[in-house]
């Protein structure tokens, strides 16, 4: 693995690259879903989000702490299952997770840029910007880790305390009482099942954290510093949903939420800032989803590019010059263009927690079974982050099987295609003459 610097990533650049990729997917993108699916409870689905997601980011701090490594999930996915199907398949369910991320962002991008200008919400311009930002990420991906370190954390900086501002404004507009934005009654309209389900666009904004383990062979200190960068990153992104939501909740109804649901922090800057208000949250969309989709780049192109150099996915040069990893940068940026370009925001963030909630079933199913004596897990825990991906991704697919079933179809399409490809190129790998 000589393509990746050991020590090039400090233990605060970590943390900008998680945080980079959670708050740019995150709240921008994904509030108006959860709205959608949880009505006035949204911001406690953020918080439940984020608990699950503790318990699922337990185990990756074990295997981060005993197997520290630039492929990250790819490698503890190899750990717990070896070098064969489950392996490689499961690492490409996460590397598509993470580029269906990427044209999840794009498109929030170019709906919040959108904000600024006077054109319809469901203007061509929205993937235009989107894959217009997919090129300037790439761009950046091959300036090298201090370039993006740099940028992830100045960033990072700018769009947290963007938030926090945001978010004591508009609980301050709201007359500064917690009881303002939380809901006096709950809704009948919405279904303990619906609840659940939108868990699984609140796990989805925080799965960034796994970013961090796509870097763990060039972070300082590998071994300590991948498990205090997720948690770190973990706990600053939890706060900082919790107080955004709060303050949405406080400035807008759900159906104000649900009319605007690709920008709804912009729509709820109006009545707390007024003009004013609006560019200051655009701009700080800006910075975040930029931030999202560099450092989500960053990732994706280290762990597929480690699957292509231990051979678990195929790779053809085509021609081009140049390392590996600024080859799967390309196919990476072509893959997310192509949906930033012909999927709406809604169903790239239900293909992104399908698959993300699968591959994470598959990696502590593994751990569970193959590895928890080495890495010395708690079993508990583990059985618990389980059945609580099991129990919010059947929710979310049986309540996508009544509002979009071609989502469902896709994604099975696509995951049997991962599967059974994965399979035959193994198998040609095996019968190859040496």
């Amino acid at each position: 693995m000589n393509n990746y610097k050991k020590n090039s990533l400090s233990l605060t650049g970590a943390v900008a690259l998680g945080t980079g990729v959670m708050i740019g997917a995150g709240i921008f993108a994904l509030l108006g879903q959860v709205a959608d699916l949880s009505g006035t409870l949204f911001p406690l689905a953020f918080l439940v989000g984020a608990v699950i997601s503790y318990f699922s980011a337990y185990t990756y701090i074990k295997l981060s702490n005993a197997y520290p490594s630039a492929g990250g999930i790819a490698m503890y996915l190899k750990k717990a299952y070896g070098p064969g199907t489950i392996t490689a398949a499961g690492s490409l369910l996460m590397a598509f997770s993470m580029v269906i991320g990427q044209s999840l962002v794009a498109r929030t991008f170019g709906a919040y840029t959108l904000q600024l200008f006077d054109v319809q919400k469901n203007s061509i311009w929205v993937p235009i910007l989107g894959v217009l930002l997919l090129v300037v990420a790439f761009l950046i991906n091959i300036s090298g880790n201090k370039v993006i370190g740099r940028s992830s954390l100045m960033m990072a900086v700018i769009k947290i305390g963007g938030l926090a501002i945001f978010a004591i404004g508009g609980l301050w507009a709201a007359g500064f009482s917690f009881a303002e934005a939380l809901p006096s009654s709950v809704s009948g309209d919405y279904t303990a099942t619906s609840y659940i389900a939108a868990l699984a666009f609140t796990i989805l904004a925080y799965k960034g954290f796994t970013t961090i383990t796509n870097s763990g062979g060039e972070i300082v200190n590998p071994n300590k510093n991948v498990g205090r960068a997720i948690m770190i990153s973990l706990f600053i992104c939890t706060l900082v949903y919790l107080l955004v939501a709060l303050a949405v909740s406080a400035n807008l109804s759900i159906p104000e939420i649900l009319a605007a649901k690709d920008f709804s922090l912009a729509e709820a800057s109006k009545p707390a800032f007024g003009k004013y208000g609006l560019w200051f949250t655009v701009g700080i969309a800006i910075v975040a989803t930029i931030s999202g989709v560099i450092a989500s780049m960053f990732a994706v192109s280290r762990m597929t590019a480690m699957l292509t150099e231990i051979d678990l996915i195929p790779h053809k040069h085509f021609g081009m010059p140049g390392r590996l990893q600024k080859h799967m940068l390309i196919y990476t940026m072509i893959i997310a263009i192509t949906l930033t370009a012909f999927f709406d925001l809604t169903r790239i963030a239900s293909l992104g927690a399908i698959f993300y909630l699968t591959m994470d079933v598959i990696l502590q199913w593994g751990v569970l079974k193959n590895l928890r004596k080495k890495i010395n897990v708690n079993v508990a825990i583990v059985i618990a982050a389980i059945l609580l991906d099991l129990i919010v991704l059947g929710a979310f697919l049986w309540i996508k099987v009544s509002n979009d079933f071609l989502v469902i179809v896709v994604s099975i399409v696509l995951m049997f295609l991962v599967f059974v490809g994965e399979r035959r190129f193994l198998q040609w790998k095996t019968d190859e003459p040496e």
